[in-house]
């Protein structure tokens, strides 16, 4: 029987998390349908014998959850409008050959926190395992830094790609590569800091903008990483299916064969 390894955080309320990504699930019992199916014209009488109802559930923030509330998949749209001058793909639009394939893991645990991760870095790691890197497969970068997950430090903390290692993946075939941080790039209050310092516009969200010109779509705040092999293993990450959004929360899972 395949292992398999769930990559993915659990949806719950967490005071931690950044304002606009608090999400609230509100439980509502059974019994509380009872009384919508008594509105909908259904006598109490005529109910099956011990119904109660069923459960429901809803998920919020302040006023909705965002799609980048939770482990989710950013795609072409979120990054910029245009991709090399044509109109970037929204979640509904991804092909979903690109959500499944061969699962490949880069050890990058030993960056510091704000150190970029490079192309040498990648290289490195790659030859340390011996991974070969082909066109389709779904590349995940471990940064370990998900043991922050629901805590303050969470989106304060982490390496990041750089510009430079997000294209090289891109050029070597790669659509879909997650990490298992807060997000793809360095920490964002990092990188504000940094482009004041500096007076340089080139340094803010600098890995996400390489989707204005070479197509593809990263997965962030991934968990259990460490569960997994350097490679020898399939990796879904099936988004939900939100006509014309710029990511989705996607269950993410890696099966290994025994």
């Amino acid at each position: 029987m395949p292992r398999i390894i769930d990559l993915s955080k659990s949806i719950r309320y967490n005071a931690e998390d950044p304002w606009f990504m608090r999400v609230k699930i509100k439980h509502k019992r059974h019994n509380t349908a009872k009384w919508l199916i008594r509105f909908l014209g259904l006598p109490f009488r005529l109910f099956p014998k011990d119904f109660v109802g069923w459960a429901d559930d809803t998920i919020d923030t302040i006023k909705h959850m965002g799609v980048h509330s939770t482990t989710h998949i950013d795609v072409p749209w979120h990054y910029y409008p245009t991709v090399a001058g044509k109109l970037a793909k929204t979640i509904d639009q991804i092909p979903l050959e690109w959500c499944y394939g061969d699962g490949l893991v880069v050890n990058m645990s030993h960056k510091l926190d704000f150190e970029a991760i490079t192309i040498y870095d990648i290289q490195q790691d790659l030859a340390k395992t011996g991974a070969v890197l082909k066109a389709g497969m779904i590349v995940l970068i471990k940064t370990g830094r998900d043991k922050f997950n629901g805590t303050k430090q969470f989106a304060d903390v982490g390496t990041g790609m750089s510009k430079e290692a997000t294209e090289w993946l891109i050029d070597k075939g790669i659509k879909v590569m997650g990490i298992d941080q807060w997000g793809w790039d360095l920490p964002m209050r990092y990188m504000i800091q940094k482009a004041k310092e500096t007076n340089n516009q080139h340094v803010f969200w600098q890995a996400h903008l390489v989707g204005r010109e070479k197509e593809y779509c990263h997965i962030e705040q991934l968990v259990n990483m460490g569960a997994l092999p350097p490679f020898g293993f399939k990796v879904w990450v099936f988004p939900l299916k939100i006509v014309g959004a710029s990511a989705a929360p996607a269950r993410v899972v890696a099966i290994l064969e025994d």
